[in-house]
C-alpha cells in the first residue's frame, strides 16, 4: 500500500544511535522495549521515532519475528493516525495481529507480542463496531492478550492504557450489568488502569487522552469538566518524537471537542 507522510517532519525527531540510546528510557517507558543489538533494529527505531513509519516497519519486517515490535508499532500508530481508507485500516491490523499470534508462538515472553494483538484487535473492533466484536468473540482475546502483557511486563503504561479503554469501551456498548457478568468489566477497574499508566508514565499524553474518553463515556457531563482538564494537560505535555506529536494533536482535537 502508498503510506501516507508523516505530516510534521522535525529535525527534533532525528535521532543518532548514540542520541537514541541516551533517550530510550524517555521514548520507550511506555513499552519498556530494550535497546537492540541488532543495527538493523537501531536504524528501524530511528526510523519510528523521525515519523518514517514504512521505513521502519520495513526494517523491523525485514529482521524477522526479532523485529516484529518495532514493525508493529510502526504499523499500528501509522494506521491509527494516518491512513485515511478505513478498509485498510481493518486489514492492517488485522495482518498484525495474526502475526502477533505467530509472534507469540516463536517468543511466548515478549510482551510486545501480546501487546501488539491486543491492541490492533482494539482497532480492528472499533472498526467493526465494538458489539459485532464481542459476538465474534474478540473480546476475550483482546483481554487475555492484555492481561499476558501485564503479567510479563508489568511497568508496560501502554498495557494499563489499554486495559483501561477495553472496560470502558464494553461498559460504553453493553452496560454495567452485562459488561460485569459477561466481560467482567468494572468502571472503578477501568479508573485503576488509567491512574496506574498515569503513575508509570507522568509525562503521557495519550494516557490523558484516553482517561478522558473514558471518563466521559461513563460519566458524561458530570466528568466533562475534569476530561477537559485531562486533555489541556495533554496539549502541553512534552514531544519527544514523531508519535507524540501525533498524540498531541489528538489531545488538541479532543480539546476543541469538548469545549465546544
Amino acid at each position: 500500500m502508498a503510506w501516507n507522510p508523516f505530516p510534521y517532519p522535525d529535525p527534533a525527531y532525528q535521532y543518532t544511535q548514540a542520541s537514541l540510546e541516551a533517550a530510550w528510557p524517555v521514548l520507550h517507558g511506555g513499552d519498556q522495549e530494550p535497546f537492540p543489538s541488532n543495527p538493523l533494529l537501531v536504524q528501524a527505531w530511528i526510523a519510528f521515532h523521525a515519523g518514517e513509519f514504512e521505513r521502519a516497519a520495513r526494517l523491523g519486517l525485514d529482521v524477522g519475528v526479532n523485529g516484529y515490535s518495532v514493525a508493529h508499532k510502526a504499523i499500528c500508530i501509522y494506521a491509527h493516525y494516518l491512513e485515511r481508507s478505513p478498509q485498510k485500516k481493518l486489514a492492517t491490523f488485522e495482518c498484525v495481529a495474526e502475526r502477533c499470534e505467530r509472534q507469540q508462538l516463536e517468543q511466548p515472553h515478549n510482551s510486545s507480542g501480546y501487546y501488539w494483538h491486543a491492541y490492533a484487535l482494539g482497532q480492528y473492533s472499533q472498526g467493526i463496531s465494538v458489539v459485532k466484536a464481542l459476538a465474534q468473540g474478540l473480546g476475550a482475546k483482546v483481554r487475555n492478550s492484555l492481561d499476558k502483557a501485564i503479567r510479563l511486563a508489568p511497568l508496560r503504561s501502554d498495557a494499563h492504557i489499554a486495559l483501561g479503554v477495553y472496560h470502558a469501551e464494553i461498559l460504553d456498548k453493553v452496560g454495567a450489568m452485562i459488561g460485569g457478568l459477561t466481560y467482567g468489566v468494572k468502571k472503578e477497574e477501568c479508573y485503576k488502569q488509567f491512574q496506574t499508566a498515569l503513575a508509570l508514565a507522568p509525562e503521557s499524553a495519550i494516557a490523558r487522552v484516553r482517561y478522558a474518553r473514558a471518563m466521559l463515556m461513563l460519566e458524561g457531563k458530570r466528568k466533562q469538566a475534569e476530561a477537559i482538564s485531562l486533555c489541556e494537560e495533554a496539549a502541553r505535555c512534552a514531544i519527544h518524537d514523531a508519535m507524540e506529536r501525533l498524540d498531541a494533536d489528538a489531545a488538541k482535537r479532543e480539546l476543541e471537542e469538548e469545549k465546544q
